[in-house]
């Protein structure tokens, strides 16, 4: 053997037959790092093992279908656990399996596939909150649209119905939403409560005002999460809000606003309903809300008596204007109380004020209206006059809580609970509105019959000059005043739109058609491809 001991120097080593080692002969040490021994091929050489394509070779435990079910498997484990559905476990893998007969998957598609059997499986169930699409897609880890297709393909393919795959409950996202908010995190348990009752009403109120139809339900629950927030005199930023639900700004911004344009136009049956505007709805949303829980109370068809009437806004409206002192400091408190004790009046058994009173003092809406405004007007006066010493101090009490001033808020209506569609539209809330997208349609063919009927006119006025509406109207005009000069009418701009129209016009389409607003489908029936001449009238 070629080499010296490490020990002594010697050159006798030799191989140990039974440890493969090398050891002196001399001095007997085991050499280290010297075990390492050639092996050369060939026919006689040693054989190696054939890996067949597939196989994870034939010392593997596990072959390659089983480890490929074993990173499935741990994959949804993992999505689901993300998603805090981790009870659905069993129920999404029967699902999984069931649709893959047992062969499962790998790739960026399998865990969109994941995602959308948890959110199917999810909707199934009817006692757990509903998980928006946008936040299962954000797990998963893909866009909404894609996971929204995977889902439409799991249901046909599952070949689920209405009953058993119900429709995605907007007031059950709210409850959800307002549970595991971490903005509403630190608000007390009682509050908490009073704000998923007010949420309740007020999305099934949207419902019947149509404001969900046809729209994304998440940006609905931020933008009432927004209002309830600043109501209830909790910090909430409706971008936080947003992001936290998983929704558009720019959506939840439109929902919100149209939310406060709804409560206005409902504010209009109040005696100062002219005075509210989008910007001081909130202010005014107590008294707006809690008119629509009375409306809403009432049965369908029946007319409220005039003692229930009178009592509403005496009690209710009359006395919440005139308790200002919590906004408008302690100078106002002996004013106040001497006012306020004018309209105090005796109460039967039942809580109503008696026939005799009611008699003697009965108010209508302008007089409630008058007192309002003279009242406001004294406020204002009284303002102006303790602005200069008291700046400060006035800016600290505008800041108040309307929930302190009055209970505000009963809970009582039948809307503070879960109720079907059907339930819903026979409410009576003060405010029956159509589809925003059908108004919006219905102004676009208007605005589009306008056009149309400019275009003929524009049409006509070249084709027949001397039996044009214009002509005739100018020469009526300068027959009757010949020394007058006429002022020229003002020409609106032409548009793109303009002149499409009057091309289709020229080619004989139909209005019906032009009005639907399909332009580029016109112009290739009837102008590009239609290979016929239009005739023009001489």
């Amino acid at each position: 053997m070629s080499g010296s001991c490490a020990n002594c120097k010697s050159k006798s080593l030799v191989r140990d037959l039974t440890s493969e080692s090398l050891v002196c002969e001399s001095c007997g040490f085991v050499q280290e790092f010297e075990n390492f021994q050639d092996h050369f091929g060939g026919i006689n050489g040693p054989q190696g093992t054939f890996v067949r394509v597939g196989t994870a070779g034939t010392g593997s435990v596990f072959d390659y279908k089983d480890k490929k079910i074993y990173e499935a498997q741990k994959l949804i484990d993992d999505i689901l656990h993300r998603l805090g559905l981790a009870s659905k476990s069993y129920d999404v893998k029967n699902m999984v399996n069931s649709i893959t007969e047992g062969e499962y998957g790998q790739g960026d598609w399998f865990g969109v596939f994941v995602g959308a059997c948890a959110y199917v499986v999810m909707r199934k169930d009817k006692r757990s909150l509903p998980m928006p699409m946008a936040e299962v897609s954000s797990v998963v880890g893909c866009d909404e649209y894609e996971l929204g297709k995977m889902v439409s393909r799991v249901v046909k393919f599952q070949n689920l119905k209405r009953p058993e795959y119900p429709e995605f409950n907007v007031v059950s996202s709210f409850e959800r939403a307002l549970q595991n908010s971490q903005i509403f995190g630190n608000v007390g348990d009682d509050k908490k409560e009073r704000i998923r009752r007010q949420g309740i009403f007020l999305i099934q109120c949207m419902v019947k005002w149509s404001l969900t139809t046809g729209r994304r339900p998440v940006p609905v629950v931020a933008a009432v999460l927004a209002f309830l927030g600043e109501l209830n005199q909790v910090d909430v930023r409706i971008e936080n809000v947003a992001k936290e639900v998983h929704a558009t700004v720019c959506t939840s911004k439109l929902r919100y606003k149209e939310l406060l344009e709804a409560l206005v136009k409902v504010a209009q049956a109040l005696p100062w309903g002219k005075n509210v505007n989008t910007k001081n709805i909130v202010n005014n949303a107590p008294f707006v809300i809690k008119y629509m829980e009375q409306k809403s109370m009432s049965r369908p068809g029946q007319k409220r008596t005039e003692l229930e009437r009178f009592q509403f806004n005496l009690e209710d409206v009359v006395s919440e204007c005139l308790r200002k002192d919590v906004e408008y400091g302690n100078d106002m408190t002996d004013v106040v109380d001497n006012d306020f004790g004018y309209f105090e009046v005796d109460m039967d058994s039942r809580g109503l004020p008696s026939t005799d009173d009611a008699e003697k003092f009965s108010l209508s809406s302008e007089c409630l209206m008058m007192i309002y405004e003279n009242f406001s007007s004294e406020v204002g006066c009284a303002n102006s006059s303790r602005e200069s010493r008291s700046v400060v101090h006035r800016r600290e009490k505008r800041d108040f809580d309307i929930g302190a001033c009055t209970e505000w808020w009963s809970g009582e209506s039948e809307l503070s609970k879960k109720l079907l569609l059907k339930q819903i539209l026979e409410k009576d809330v003060g405010l029956n509105a159509l589809p925003p997208a059908f108004v919006t349609n219905c102004k676009v063919y208007e605005k589009r019959r306008e056009k149309i009927n400019a275009a003929k006119q524009r049409i006509d006025r070249i084709m027949h000059p001397s039996t044009s509406v214009d002509c005739i109207k100018n020469f009526i005009v300068d027959y009757e005043q010949p020394r007058k000069k006429r002022k020229r009418a003002k020409v609106s701009a032409i548009d793109w739109e303009d002149l499409i129209i009057e091309m289709l016009l020229l080619h004989q389409v139909k209005e019906e058609e032009i009005e639907k607003g399909h332009y580029n489908t016109l112009m290739d029936l009837y102008v590009f491809n239609s290979g016929i001449v239009p005739e023009f009238p001489a």
